[in-house]
């Protein structure tokens, strides 16, 4: 029996696991950054092992320091999560030869699937050799990993090489290999997923279809069980070939197939050895917790012939921090307030108060939902996001939503390009109106002072506010009968609470300040000087940083001076492990470059200055 357990991962999986490990009474073991010294998974852990350094390399991809800190810990087993070592065949034997028992699939297991390209061929199919004109558009993608990460689509030959180049370096530096491989890229396919469990003793369950269709750079958002509307013999077809799968390496654990739908025919993509990051919905529709099985079945327990009976329907969406509007650019700064209704499930690796750093993946937390249908289990989802209480950087809460009540969304038509097709609808700005006039009502709450000399009506008061890229102005005035403002009656006015008569509706207005960020209910402010600074403006053609992160890769020979075409890749920053490019606004000179390679830089600042040509008088 397992009695001390160390996970060998970070944030809301290793928060996950921990909860299964208090509730089967086994202690935890965690490991953290010195970035994530005071990360939620390293609080809640019984025991923590400082990894030295802050970047993953340095950290949770050292394998060798996992595993003497399990031991130093006194673990007798490790479980990996999702990501990083999770499908390290060596990383999984060294767990084995240090004594310690590996809650995961055999490393031959994971030697033969964790590769894409091997396991392509254990299934027969090939990769793409030499490409052609004919076989656009394809997709270059890691051998290893998952997530996302060390993939883009290729349509255009000329777009090949420097799409390899940026795959491999993506790859390399979220999962330590740089081995990319070109498939065919099917363009309105649906992303469909078995679940597996397998024990020792050759029984493997079949749990049910997952659709992962709604994705953004080919990292999925939003995930649902079962899969909707797929004929009863697709789904019996994708039962099969994903128990093949797992009997063709003698699979033991917890797994996920993976596969394109398109035209009626399925696609075999990877097999996952590990868990999932969508693995909550499977768990609700199965009423199992697969965290508990994989220990079992690491304990050598069996499991029944036949595998539990689904019910109802579950869909998962995953809060990023990040702004969607901007090419989905990561966030980071204080979350000082994550809450959801206790209707839906909140998995997450944050809470109040902690901050979102540069170093890992962007996702804040995940939100489950489940009902006896699909309808209503997407209505519970969408409401308790809309409801939920996000007070920090910018998320893409907004998006997830607005999907979740899209018509291809609900009609269940949806395929991977949901989001090139709809994402400027998705991602408009529908700020509250309302908005700046309760933020300017909450901060003159207390402010109103009258003596008895004074008998004349004061003179309006001016707040203004930066909203969705936008400057407001808003006006009140305070009276002796309390503050009004044009248009609308002011019921309450409190510091916390703004009630607004509009039009005959009470209105409620929760509003919290955090410096100069203002959050109303679901809209998001900045509060501006009354006096706007006389600074100096940014030259024209000034490349300021989308976020916070580190450069990476810069243009072979880019100087000050060089000529560059518009459109042109100039520079490349990482953040939250994902490469960022940044381009030549305008043809003409590079006149200022002001960051060097392996610079670290905060969000707005001047990365480089692009002049174009003077205009000759006319």
């Amino acid at each position: 029996m397992i009695s001390t357990l160390l996970v060998a991962n970070r944030g809301e999986i290793a928060c996950r696991i921990f909860r299964t490990c208090a509730e089967l009474g086994i202690r935890t073991v965690a490991v953290h950054s010195d970035a994530d010294g005071n990360a939620l998974h390293a609080r809640v852990a019984d025991t923590a092992v400082r990894l030295p350094g802050a970047t993953p390399a340095d950290t949770y991809l050292r394998g060798d320091l996992v595993v003497k800190a399990a031991v130093s810990a006194g673990a007798d087993a490790v479980h990996p999560g999702y990501g990083f070592l999770s499908e390290n065949a060596d990383f999984a034997r060294a767990v084995i030869d240090a004594g310690l028992v590996w809650i995961g699939p055999p490393p031959e297991a994971i030697e033969a699937m964790a590769s894409k390209t091997r396991a392509k061929e254990l299934m027969g199919i090939a990769p793409l050799g030499e490409v052609r004109e004919s076989d656009l558009p394809v997709l270059v993608k890691a051998a290893a990993g998952g997530g996302g990460r060390g993939m883009r689509v290729v349509r255009r030959l000329g777009e090949l090489d420097a799409a390899l180049e940026g795959a491999r370096a993506e790859a390399a530096s979220a999962f330590g290999d740089g081995e990319v491989f070109v498939e065919p890229y099917i363009e309105r396919g649906r992303h469909v997923e078995v679940q597996i469990l397998a024990d020792t003793h050759g029984t493997v369950w079949p749990l049910g279809t997952r659709d992962c269709s709604l994705q953004r750079r080919h990292q999925k958002v939003v995930e649902e069980a079962p899969a909707p509307g797929l004929p009863e013999g697709l789904v019996k077809e994708l039962h099969a070939l994903a128990v093949r799968a797992a009997r063709s390496v003698a699979y033991v654990g917890a797994g996920t197939v993976e596969f394109l739908v398109a035209d009626g025919r399925a696609h075999f993509l990877e097999m996952n050895t590990r868990l999932q990051v969508e693995h909550p919905v499977t768990e609700a529709v199965f009423g199992l917790d697969l965290v508990a099985e994989q220990i079992r079945v690491a304990e050598g327990r069996t499991l029944p012939l036949d595998a539990p009976r689904a019910r109802g329907h579950a869909i998962e969406a995953r809060l990023y921090a990040e702004d969607p509007a901007r090419d989905w650019a990561p966030q980071t700064g204080t979350l000082h307030r994550l809450a959801v209704p206790d209707s839906v499930r909140l998995d997450t690796g944050y809470t109040d108060g902690d901050e979102i750093g540069v170093h890992y993946d962007a996702m804040l937390a995940k939100v489950v939902a489940h009902a006896p249908t699909r309808a209503e289990a997407l209505r519970k989802l969408a409401h308790a996001l809309e409801q939920a209480t996000l007070h920090g950087p910018a998320t893409n809460r907004d998006l997830l939503v607005r999907s979740l009540r899209h018509e291809e969304f609900t009609t269940a038509r949806m395929d991977t390009g949901f989001y090139d097709r709809h994402l400027a609808p998705l991602t408009a700005p529908a700020p509250d109106p309302h908005a700046p006039l309760a933020a300017a009502l909450a901060d003159a709450h207390g402010c109103s002072r009258f003596g008895g000399w004074r008998n004349l009506p004061s003179q309006p008061q001016t707040k203004r506010y930066l909203m969705a890229g936008e400057e407001h102005e808003t006006h009140y005035r305070h009276t002796r009968e309390g503050l009004t403002a044009d248009g609308v009656r002011v019921v309450h006015a409190g510091a916390r609470l703004v009630v607004l008569d509009i039009d005959g509706v009470h209105r409620r207005f929760e509003v919290a300040r955090y410096g100069d960020q203002v959050h109303v209910n679901n809209t998001t402010l900045t509060a501006l000087p009354r006096f706007p600074d006389a600074k100096a403006q940014l030259a024209p053609g000034s490349l300021l940083a989308p976020m916070p992160g580190t450069v990476v890769r810069m243009a072979e020979g880019l100087e000050a001076g060089a000529a560059v075409e518009a459109g042109q890749p100039l520079l490349w920053l990482e953040a939250m492990k994902m490469q960022h490019q940044i381009t030549a606004p305008v043809t003409g000179t590079l006149s200022e470059l002001r960051v060097v390679l392996g610079q670290q830089v905060e969000p707005g600042s001047l990365l480089a200055v692009v002049q174009a040509p003077l205009q000759a008088p006319l």
